[in-house]
């Protein structure tokens, strides 16, 4: 009989889980998602051999235990339980682990730190674990109804360090922050344990303000190294994790092409799309379906600002997605919302060609005034947006591989 391992969790649709595991072991490895009330017969069924346990049971989970680790024990939480040969259950805990690997990748200080730790849950306990260990001069722990609440966090705008351990950004509702940075003076770097989406709004106003940061991808990836050697005995060095973790980042994230009305975002996506095996999405084409007329005639019954509105309500909804290849409408730039929606799992690539070599047929906004006045205007913008700057000098198949190692050598 095949071992059975997997996620345990109430909402999973989106794990990165499985696809990371295969990246280890070669195990079967499955998602369990089961509401509240049938958690209960699902352990006592015990129909598999290895979990990992994510929101909202790791402190659930450890009541069922029959013996827990060193670490589950000190942490107070657990998130990987092997079931042994008599049927009993070990619990330990590789959050931590994981957590300790995303404070080393990121290089943020923490000893003689002050650290605000957002959130009082199972990931919270890990991460006190790791920055007591690590010589924190103070943790505060902040809850909805602590001492330290989301109501009274002047008393604590010291903080050098803060992390994220909710789900509070978290997809599908990635527009959600707990804290303004700005209010925080002294912070040297922030962690957000959150993985999907890459840059959640915390992050995304971290690096505006030049503070040190980073997602809880790394933490994914490096808490599965050690849970893959709880499951399969097998030893998995260090190296794996950065292989995994490199795999991971390159397969999620999105492709996303910006530039001017012609330049060749859809021909060059296309390929780029081939050359990934990623989905590739047209937002023109997108919304042409959801108006039932071209773009160029939407724009010139219901106006400009109508149409960007409904492109940035459908980059609302794209950006959050994982693993496509995007190619966006020319204008899109001249809202700045729609950068951290392009952003938050992106990276954004400015193709640039020669005006002579765009064409203006069924492109009403080049139609109506100066090309070059456009460009002139769009230019700062389409600069600021992006990561990386490709020129589309070439045939398609070789722009798309140009693109690609681009972003390969920006992303290593």
């Amino acid at each position: 009989m095949q071992r059975r391992y997997g996620l345990l969790g109430e909402k999973l649709s989106h794990s990165y889980s499985p696809e990371l595991h295969a990246l280890f072991g070669d195990y079967s490895y499955e998602l369990f998602e089961i509401a509240p009330g049938d958690l209960g017969d699902f352990l006592r069924a015990r129909n598999f051999h290895g979990l990992n346990v994510t929101i909202p049971y790791k402190t659930t989970v450890m009541a069922v235990c029959d013996q827990l680790s060193e670490a589950a024990e000190a942490i107070g939480s657990v998130n990987t339980v092997v079931k042994r040969p008599d049927g009993s259950l070990f619990g330990d805990n590789t959050d931590a682990a994981g957590f300790e690997g995303m404070v080393w990748k990121s290089r943020i200080p923490i000893r003689d730190r002050k650290c605000l730790v957002l959130g009082s849950g199972g990931a919270s306990l890990s991460v006190q674990y790791v920055l007591e260990k690590q010589g924190a001069k103070e943790i505060v722990v902040v809850s909805r109804s602590g001492s330290s609440n989301y109501g009274n966090l002047d008393q604590h705008r010291d903080a050098q360090v803060i992390v994220n351990a909710t789900p509070v950004g978290m997809y599908p509702n990635t527009s959600a922050a707990l804290i303004d940075l700005r209010k925080f003076p002294n912070c040297e770097g922030v962690l957000d344990l959150i993985y999907n989406p890459a840059r959640t709004v915390l992050l995304q106003q971290a690096e505006a303000l030049g503070i040190p940061h980073l997602g809880g991808m790394f933490m994914l990836v490096e808490q599965a190294r050690y849970a893959a050697q709880i499951f399969t005995g097998s030893t998995f060095p260090s190296i794996r994790a950065e292989g995994a973790y490199h795999t991971l980042c390159h397969r999620k994230e999105n492709r996303v092409l910006i530039g001017m009305p012609g330049c060749g975002k859809s021909t060059i996506g296309r390929e780029l799309a081939k050359l990934l095996d990623h989905p590739f999405i047209d937002c023109d084409q997108k919304l042409e379906e959801h108006f039932g007329v071209s773009c160029a005639d939407f724009i010139n019954r219901q106006g400009e600002e109508a149409f960007r509105a409904e492109e940035t309500a459908l980059l609302s909804v794209l950006g959050k997605e994982s693993g496509l290849v995007i190619s966006t409408g020319g204008g899109c730039v001249t809202r700045g919302e729609n950068y951290p929606l392009l952003h938050q799992n992106g990276t954004i690539i400015f193709l640039e060609r020669e005006l002579s070599k765009l064409p203006k047929k069924g492109r009403p906004l080049s139609l109506r005034g100066n090309l070059q006045d456009m460009y002139t205007m769009r230019l700062p913008k389409y600069r600021r947006f992006a990561d990386l700057i490709v020129p589309n000098d070439a045939d398609p198949v070789q722009v798309a591989k140009n693109v690609e190692a681009a972003y390969e050598a920006f992303r290593p």
